[in-house]
């Protein structure tokens, strides 16, 4: 079977090794002339970026580049990002990289022509409503890793750098206007950035499965997302040339972000504050998290699970799942507890208002409050 394809849900994606080299034609398509690809500090440098920059410059696009982002990108690299971008004289943004190259680069191209700040968009009630969408410019979304999903998404996480909030901004416009995803920009991702994006997109797929919203939509892309992580991000782990497991694990991550339509819950309710605090690895968190989700939210998702583990060709269903789940983070050294990425008994009141306030807080098949999640807090660390 030929990994290679042209889609068009959510958005429209060209999908295949070696489709990078169709950038210029993606920009086309987004009537874009002269880009500002924004990437994060540490992939500014690869080859992988430098790459994309002359294909750029080949095509007549320039080789405009902004790359002060940091791991959780914060509102201050977004100021300078869209001071890059307006004087550089921009006209869209090619968003390159993980999540937070993706993240940011989508919030460049939504801030530069906006008058209001950036915190009266946050994804709460109807204040997307606030930003004048004729001023949103273009975007082409081009990931690197296989995990958070945000080239198919239509919101950027980016934290409060007084606050040390993560906070979610939200716009239907700031779904990228074409993707391009090359498995072959993945090929060079280390094995503990392979393991925590792909453990990210497992993330995604298992709380979207949990939600108790209706969506039997996102419900069947999650499940299927869950086959793919399951089948092939050991291959990827293993084999970091393996062009068909970063296929299908670039699949995999933009499954995972499609189906969380129908919601995200604790496991995303506790990394968010965590990251924010400690800056830690949001997939690595999300990992460490899942088990103790997984038992917290045992009771209205058992039977759910009993059905996917049987699809997914796990024994002993939900138990079963719950078992390959430890297996899994085990496999590819995902520490136990969250006390092995910093964090702090000291801090838990901290995380858990952070947790209560996030928006995934409301995908959680069990109701999140003050008190259970202290407790779940506790009992991850």
């Amino acid at each position: 079977m030929s990994l290679v394809g042209n889609w068009s849900y959510p958005t429209a994606i060209k999908f295949g090794a070696g489709r990078i080299k169709e950038l210029a034609e993606a920009c086309a398509q987004a009537g874009i002339k002269k880009p500002l690809l924004v990437t994060d500090k540490g992939l500014a440098s690869l080859p992988v970026t430098q790459s994309t920059l002359d294909i750029m410059e080949a095509a007549g696009l320039g080789r405009g580049m902004f790359s002060e982002v940091d791991p959780n990108p914060n509102e201050k690299n977004l100021e300078a990002g869209v001071a890059a971008y307006n004087e550089g004289g921009h006209d869209g943004v090619i968003a390159f990289g993980g999540g937070s190259g993706l993240d940011l680069g989508k919030m460049v191209a939504f801030m530069a022509g906006q008058t209001r700040p950036l915190w009266d968009f946050e994804d709460i009630g109807d204040w997307w409503t606030r930003a004048d969408a004729d001023a949103i410019a273009p975007i082409i979304a081009v990931p690197t890793t296989a995990g958070t999903g945000s080239e198919v998404g239509r919101a950027s996480v980016i934290t409060d750098s007084v606050t040390h909030a993560k906070k979610i901004i939200f716009h239907p416009k700031v779904l990228p206007t074409v993707v391009i995803c090359d498995p072959e920009l993945t090929v060079g991702m280390p094995k503990f950035i392979t393991a925590g994006t792909g453990l990210d997109a497992f993330a995604h797929c298992v709380e979207a499965f949990s939600s108790p919203h209706y969506h039997p939509m996102s419900q069947g892309i999650a499940l299927e997302g869950m086959r793919l992580v399951k089948d092939y991000l050991p291959r990827a782990y293993a084999d970091g040339t393996d062009i068909e497991a970063r296929a299908q694990m670039m699949s995999a991550a933009a499954m995972g972000a499609t189906g969380f339509q129908k919601g995200l819950g604790a496991i995303h309710a506790m990394s968010h504050p965590i990251g924010a605090v400690f800056n830690t690895h949001h997939g690595t968190t999300n990992a460490v998290c899942m088990p103790e989700v997984l038992k917290f939210n045992a009771s209205a998702i058992a039977d759910r699970f009993d059905q996917a583990a049987a699809y997914l060709g796990i024994d002993g269903g939900f138990d079963g799942f719950r078992a390959y789940v430890d297996e899994l983070n085990d496999s590819m050294g995902i520490p136990r507890k969250l006390a092995e990425l910093g964090v702090t008994e000291a801090s838990i009141p901290e995380l858990v208002k952070g947790a209560i306030i996030d928006p995934s807080c409301g995908g959680n098949p069990v109701e999140l409050t003050e008190a259970n999640l202290t407790e779940l807090f506790k009992a991850a660390l």
